[in-house]
């Protein structure tokens, strides 16, 4: 048993450390190859920040865990608008300045809310075809709309984000390209390498874990996974509310959890080996919630104080409890 429970927290570790790699590579590269801050904060880190929910669910689901899966997604989803996000605005007033609020967000409480009602009613093969889809137009939405944007704040803070000190070199020589040619493309397969290990780690000995104690894997999911599975969102946030980044980190945020939602409920629904049964109808609701909340309390006045992180924090804390009686 303690062995089990080393591996799991290895494989937390690992997934931690090289979703962190595999993000910071993956938006230089693409900063690099030219492409709009835009797609990258949103497309690239959102997608690489959510890529150990993505890889633990489709690992867990292709095993026949589909409750451990459905639990490590929905329980990200919640952790992320209320734990990691209160504890963002506790480190610095979150202030929201881009569209964000009214296009990204918005989008992704509408993925929420639909793959909180598929997962509900039982996700199928066809539930995720629908998902698939609509994770589709959502790609398709963002890019759009990142082409319409290059110059808002959020685009500066992508572009401070991955190029750190050498933002500010207009036009790097090649000497000064080379080694981050050299090493970034490592960096990035190394990280995806490390995430998929750490999540066959995290995910057998997990569902071990809850085989020999006797509890319900929705619960290891939402809880252990889960946690686990969102420490990169974690260390994401903090870095970019520590360098003043809060239209990064609310896109970050939001944009895990459109892929989560959307992307990681196709992966589960078509990587089950049969239909995925409904899950908790609370479950769905206080994920539902959390996400309406949240983007409410930063549309209203384009801010996040540190009384209203507390709020967040404490949600979740009670929340727990209630999730775990059911």
């Amino acid at each position: 048993m303690m062995f089990r429970v080393l591996l799991a927290v290895a494989g937390l570790l690992l997934l931690t450390v090289a979703a962190d790699h595999l993000v910071l590579g993956a938006s230089r590269l693409a900063h690099r190859l030219r492409i709009r801050p835009v797609v990258v904060g949103v497309v690239v880190i959102g997608l690489g920040t959510s890529a150990p929910e993505l890889l633990v669910s489709g690992v867990a689901a292709a095993r026949g865990d589909t409750s451990i899966a459905l639990g490590n997604i929905a329980g990200s989803n919640i952790l992320n608008l209320t734990m990691v996000l209160g504890v963002a605005a506790l480190v610095a007033k979150v202030t929201v300045k881009s569209t964000v609020i009214y296009r990204e967000a918005r989008l992704a409480v509408g993925a929420v809310l639909l793959f909180g009602l598929l997962a509900w009613t039982g996700l199928t093969a066809v539930s995720g075809v629908v998902l698939l889809v609509a994770a589709a137009g959502a790609l398709w939405l963002l890019i759009r709309w990142a082409g319409e944007d290059e110059a808002t704040p959020l685009a500066r803070d992508v572009v401070e984000h991955v190029e750190g000190e050498n933002v500010a070199v207009v036009d790097p020589t090649p000497t000064q390209r080379q080694p981050l040619a050299r090493w970034e493309p490592v960096r990035t397969v190394l990280g995806l390498v490390g995430v998929l290990a750490g999540a066959q780690l995290l995910v057998v000995n997990a569902a071990a874990i809850a085989t020999d104690l006797g509890v319900p894997q929705l619960i290891i999911g939402m809880t252990l996974v889960a946690v686990g599975t969102s420490l990169p969102e974690l260390v994401t946030t903090i870095q970019a509310q520590r360098q003043g980044q809060s239209d990064l980190l609310v896109g970050n945020l939001f944009g895990s959890n459109l892929f989560n939602s959307l992307v990681g409920g196709s992966v589960i629904a078509l990587a089950a080996p049969s239909s995925v049964p409904g899950t908790s109808a609370a479950l769905v609701l206080v994920m539902g919630l959390a996400a309406v909340a949240a983007w409410i309390l930063l549309r209203r006045s384009y801010s996040l104080t540190r009384p209203e992180g507390s709020v967040l924090l404490a949600a979740y804390v009670l929340t727990i409890p209630l999730l775990l009686s059911t």
